[in-house]
């Protein structure tokens, strides 16, 4: 006789069942959500900064680099913030 596991997962193993994949995801509490918006807002920050101390200083690829990091930062944050 194969053991093909099915006999272990009816028998209550140790193993998690498997998530409904047509379920939609369970949203993060708000006090969560503010909190990494708040994360995401002060990242965003800093390499705004960072951005602008580059551009001011001439390196020009690292200007745009922390630019592009500090608007895909505070995009996320707000995504996070609305969507949960």
């Amino acid at each position: 006789m194969t053991d093909d596991g099915s006999d272990r997962a009816a028998a209550g193993s140790d193993e998690a069942p498997s998530a409904d994949p047509t379920a939609p995801p369970e949203r993060r509490p708000w006090l969560e959500r503010i909190g990494l918006a708040a994360i995401a807002i002060v990242l965003g920050a800093l390499l705004t900064v960072m951005a602008v101390a580059s551009w001011v200083g001439g390196e020009w690829i690292l200007a745009a680099m922390s630019a592009s990091g500090a608007f895909l930062t505070v995009g996320v944050g707000l995504v996070t913030l609305v969507r949960g």
